[in-house]
């Protein structure tokens, strides 16, 4: 459903871990935030892949999607996204074809071609010593579409018909999405007709560029007949701006720790408000979180409304990283609030 913003509203999450907490408690809590954005009419829930990061606890995006599709009723549930260079097609097609098959019609699979972790990791995962990269990327897209049931109409793929099957993935069509933060996905979702989600939540910088590539090489497909895409954004809506600025201060300090080599937990809010930056890591920080969504709701209303005219994007997907549940919540429910969203309608195919 299109909301007052012009934008349907989803919701990405990484399932942070706080300083003094751990993954468990963080997986959990992402099992209630879906069932509370359900409740509020949200479009979709995807988690992104990571590995071996201490403060992000989402290492299976496909185990915890399915959680997320069992604890709620409308919600499109995926991956967004699956790493695709760390995992066979056959495996990821496997996977989610069993998804579709538990819960049809809800199931999305967004593919990226970063490895979500740092090189040492991404070997361990691909179990190879050779040199990492996606450079065989559109083949394993074109390989793993193969294995789903093709669009109405359509022959099957290739892959479909060289004697090995995905099962259950053969008997569904699961949309599949590119996912980037560069002009070299967007341009590789365009020639592949499929939708595009521009990460703008870390490259900011690149988004407007990615859009325009997209929509402008955009060839239609018989997975999508015109383009359709959506921006993830970092963000929190509070009662007022003050309140928001703090709670984007944990973001900034990890950030930052992150350029001096460490690999931290989240630190509370109060304290990562209090975090000396050296200048360069302050350019750094500001040139990635300046953009982002945090705000009262009217401030965040104008950033909407603004990133929306900017980039022509569908939707909308935010991702809030905040310490207190209830505060997390309640900041999904402010944003639905100045969206107009209603009660849940049903899922859409896109």
């Amino acid at each position: 459903m299109t909301t007052e913003l012009g934008i349907r509203l989803s919701v990405l999450d990484t399932a942070p871990v706080w300083r003094g907490s751990s993954a468990t408690v963080s997986l959990r809590n992402t099992i209630r935030l879906a069932r509370e954005v359900d409740r509020l009419g949200y479009h979709r829930f995807w988690l992104a892949e990571h590995h071996n990061m201490p403060s992000l606890s989402t290492s299976s995006p496909a185990i915890l999607a399915g959680q997320i599709a069992a604890a709620t009723t409308r919600l499109r549930v995926g991956a967004g996204g699956v790493m695709l260079p760390n995992h066979p097609p056959l495996v990821v097609a496997e996977q989610f074809g069993t998804l579709a098959a538990l819960h049809p019609g809800r199931v999305d699979l967004g593919l990226g071609r970063a490895p979500g972790t740092d090189p040492l990791t991404a070997r361990a995962l691909r179990r190879q010593a050779g040199p990492l990269g996606g450079n065989d990327f559109p083949a394993q897209i074109q390989e793993l579409l193969g294995y789903f049931a093709p669009p109405e109409g359509f022959a099957p793929a290739e892959a479909a018909r060289g004697g090995v099957s995905a099962v259950p993935a053969r008997e569904h069509s699961v949309p599949v999405w590119l996912l980037g933060s560069s002009g070299y996905s967007a341009q590789l979702a365009a020639a592949l007709g499929l939708p595009f989600a521009y990460a703008h939540h870390f490259a900011p910088h690149g988004t407007l560029a990615a859009m325009d590539a997209y929509r402008s090489e955009f060839r239609p497909s018989p997975y999508l007949s015109e383009p359709y895409a959506m921006i993830a954004a970092f963000g929190a809506v509070t009662e007022d701006d003050e309140r928001a600025a703090v709670l984007s201060a944990p973001l900034r300090m990890i950030t930052a720790q992150s350029l001096r080599g460490q690999n931290p937990y989240f630190p509370p809010a109060e304290e990562a408000a209090r975090f000396s930056f050296s200048p360069e890591e302050r350019a750094v920080v500001d040139q990635m979180y300046d953009p982002q969504i945090f705000g009262g709701p009217e401030s965040v209303r104008q950033r909407i409304t603004e990133l929306v005219k900017a980039t022509g994007a569908d939707e909308l997907m935010m991702l809030s990283v905040v310490e207190d549940h209830d505060e997390r919540v309640r900041s999904y429910e402010l944003l639905a609030e100045l969206a107009g969203l209603s009660a849940p309608a049903p899922v859409a195919a896109v």
